[in-house]
């Protein structure tokens, strides 16, 4: 007795998660790459899309035939060859009659299938009616000619054509996208005559490059008119390695004062651009235009109007700065990875993929062929017995009669074979009539000619490649038309910068103490007359203009800017500074200054140092500002005076001690940054009592308006030559009760 004892079998089996998880990724991944994302070279076609033509083609839902309900095909489709989600299924039919998504459209839908503004906004499956078009001809005229290999479907019930016989290459005409498992594919539409052409040529010439391929095949030919903008050279670098971009853009046209947009780029939807063109003009970026308009219908299923606040504005200009921003231009990605005739997928340039898709046709032409010699032959074999039967009619007529067996009989007596006894034995009374066999000599007559033709062209290659030619050019024929994405050689969109966009005009830009910032429109605002928060008042104010940047100082030296035309109304009470920039904790805003880069200011603290500057080096687009002035501890920023000339200017200081001086502007350093040199001399034990008030810049012909408290006093160009000494020395004195100054101005 053996003693072994065996393992208790429960019903499943054991295997480490690892290997399990590995196996179970690798049958997903296998599956999706071959049998769901990828389409086949031959057919061009998807696992579902071609269930779902020839499901169509069994409900007899021919381009000639009255249109059934979509939810019927469907419900055949994935009860009988693809049982996954009806819902999936159906948006796959309708992908396949949109026109705007399909170059050449399979299905021909009856009912709302979606526009271009919204493609998934079709009706349900039990709304709309649908069959097949003239051009899915091209994909199943032959497929009951034994072109085809056949395979059980999921539930073996069935069988299903394992691909269709397509009469062109449907991958390239119509294009498909789609996402595997750690790979994708995205092969663009082409146009029907080109891509015969193309296939024409290789067949002339077997060792035509990409090169030649490409006179033929100018570039992709997607469903709108928008146009191809993409250079040539690129293009060609595209079918060369099977991988790149296309690039379309928008065409428009003026009409009066106002530009319409006549075409978009393929997928793209018109109220998304509408949208995205709003959205600029609400941001106040697009100060061009006034108002757009979707004035699409059915006579324009495009026709977007944009109206221009003058008939000034330059339309080229202007839609290159949309083209830049919006989708009214797009690129589309370029992977030609399909699944080829060895059944692997591969990215394959434009020679490639031709090549290999005649090959696919030779062999589908030569299978119909070998099918119908193969039915000649038979019927001429099935011929021949019956007119043995026709020259022996009495004999076979008495052998019927009197034998139980007729058919050994037969096949002894005349040397027939088991096919022809039993077509004789089948025959009907009324095909014995004497007419019949000069019908059938007729027959054979006929059928010998289509056999010697048949085997001619199967045994000669030439004449095969010439069979294929002429069947390609009949079909370009009958369903090629002319492009629709023109090719024109464009150059690159640039984005306006938002100096350009903005018109320029006279603004003024307000801040109060507590650090708040509005603009006024105009040059003549009295900022002291404005309102201002409970416990908030007038820092300072500049005048500048709407094109131009704003800089602000803060308490510690450092300088943030933003674009003037962005700051908020002076009607209210503007916005906090700090909600723009981040300043460092506890620092306050102190001065600000407009102007163009090169514009060159004085920058001053009020322990009297300071330096010449240009405005840019004021800017930059750091939240956290820049630094620029290096303060001395309980010094402030003084608010920065603008310079006319470098050669005739002067700079004024003064303090709260009365002191004033002037100086050439030329005796100041010109610096990016730093502490500067020294402007007017403040003993060092009056520091913490004496200061800088203001700094300002005057030249010849200009007054310079000292104020204190409710009263001014002028003092002309010529008037401060008393006041003019070296620079850091103490300056001299203002008259008595004029000791006190607020501040400087000029005019």
């Amino acid at each position: 007795m053996n003693d072994t004892v065996r393992p208790a079998f429960h019903g499943f089996e054991q295997i480490p998660l690892r290997e399990y998880a590995e196996r179970a990724y690798l049958d997903y991944s296998m599956y999706v790459v071959l049998d769901r994302a990828l389409p086949f070279l031959g057919d061009g076609l998807k696992p579902v899309q071609r269930r779902i033509i020839y499901a169509m083609s069994e409900l007899g839902l021919g381009a000639g035939a009255k249109p059934k309900k979509s939810a019927r095909t469907v419900g055949d489709v994935i009860g009988k060859f693809h049982p996954h989600g009806d819902s999936a299924c159906y948006e796959a039919l309708v992908l396949m009659a949109q026109p705007f998504s399909y170059r050449y459209p399979l299905i021909d839908g009856q009912g709302n299938f979606g526009s271009s503004d919204d493609p998934k906004s079709f009706a349900a499956m039990r709304y709309t009616e649908s069959k097949l078009t003239p051009i899915a001809e091209v994909l199943l005229g032959e497929l009951a000619h034994g072109t085809v290999d056949w395979a059980p479907n999921f539930d073996g019930t069935l069988e299903e054509p394992m691909w269709l016989p397509a009469r062109l290459p449907h991958l390239l005409l119509n294009g498909t996208t789609g996402i595997a498992v750690g790979m994708a594919t995205d092969v663009p539409p082409h146009n029907l005559n080109e891509i015969v052409s193309a296939c024409v040529r290789l067949l002339d010439d077997p060792d035509a490059s990409v090169r030649d391929l490409c006179e033929h095949v100018r570039g992709p030919d997607y469903p709108t008119e928008a146009e191809i903008i993409t250079p040539a050279h690129d293009l060609m670098a595209m079918y060369e390695s099977g991988g790149g971009s296309v690039r379309a853009r928008a065409t428009f046209m003026r009409e009066a004062a106002n530009i319409v947009v006549t075409a978009l780029p393929y997928q793209v939807s018109p109220s998304k651009v509408i949208e995205q063109i709003a959205a600029q003009m609400r941001a106040k970026k697009l100060p061009w235009l006034e108002d757009i308009r979707d004035e699409s219908d059915h006579a324009n299923p495009t026709r977007i109007v944009l109206i221009p606040r003058s008939s000034r504005v330059a339309a080229e200009q202007l839609m290159g700065h949309l083209f830049a921003t919006t989708d009214l231009e797009k690129s589309f990605r370029v992977n030609m990875n399909v699944i080829g005739a060895d059944g692997r997928p591969q990215v394959k340039n434009l020679r490639v993929l031709l090549t290999e898709w005649l090959a696919f046709r030779f062999d589908t032409v030569t299978r119909r062929l070998q099918h119908r010699l193969d039915k000649v032959e038979r019927r001429l074999h099935l011929l021949e017995g019956l007119l043995t039967a026709f020259l022996n009619l009495d004999e076979v007529i008495r052998i019927i009669r009197g034998e139980d067996e007729p058919k050994p009989a037969l096949i002894a007596r005349f040397g027939l074979s088991d096919d022809q006894a039993d077509y004789i034995l089948e025959t009907k009374l009324r095909q014995l009539a004497r007419l019949e066999e000069m019908k059938i000599r007729g027959e054979q007559d006929e059928l010998a000619t289509e056999r010697e033709r048949l085997q001619s062209i199967l045994g000669n290659k030439g004449k095969l490649r010439k069979l294929v030619k002429d069947e390609l050019l009949a079909d370009a024929k009958k369903f090629g038309d002319a492009r629709r994405s023109p090719l024109v050689a464009r150059g690159a969109a640039q984005a306006l910068d938002e100096t350009e966009l903005v018109p320029s005009e006279p603004m003024t830009i307000v801040v109060s103490d507590k650090g708040w910032v509005r603009a006024a429109k105009g040059h003549d605002v009295d900022a002291s007359t404005l309102s201002y928060r409970e416990g908030d008042r007038l820092l300072a104010a500049v005048r500048g203009r709407s094109t131009q940047q704003v800089a602000f100082l803060d308490s510690t030296g450092r300088s943030y800017s933003t674009a003037a035309h962005t700051l908020p109304s002076a009607r209210g009470n503007g916005e906090p500074l700090t909600g723009r920039f981040a300043p460092a904790p506890g620092a306050s805003f102190q001065a600000l200054a407009t102007g163009d880069d090169d514009a060159r200011f004085v920058i001053a603290s009020s322990h009297g140092y300071g330096f010449v500057t240009r405005f840019e080096n004021l800017t930059g687009r750091n939240k956290a500002g820049k630094a620029l002035l290096s303060l001395t501890p309980g010094a402030r920023v003084v608010q920065p005076a603008a310079i006319t000339s470098l050669d005739s200017d002067r700079v004024v200081a003064v303090t709260t001690a009365g002191h004033l001086i002037a100086f050439p502007v030329s005796e100041l350093p010109e610096l990016d940054r730093g502490k500067g040199n020294k402007i007017i001399d403040i003993p060092k034990a009056k520091l913490g009592t004496e200061r800088v008030v203001a700094v300002a810049v005057v030249g010849p012909g200009a007054t310079l308006q000292v104020r204190s408290g409710a009263r001014t006093m002028s003092l002309s160009f010529k008037d401060l030559g008393e006041y003019v000494g070296s620079r850091a020395t103490r300056g001299g004195l203002l008259p008595r009760g004029w000791q006190k100054v607020d501040g400087l101005s000029v005019e």
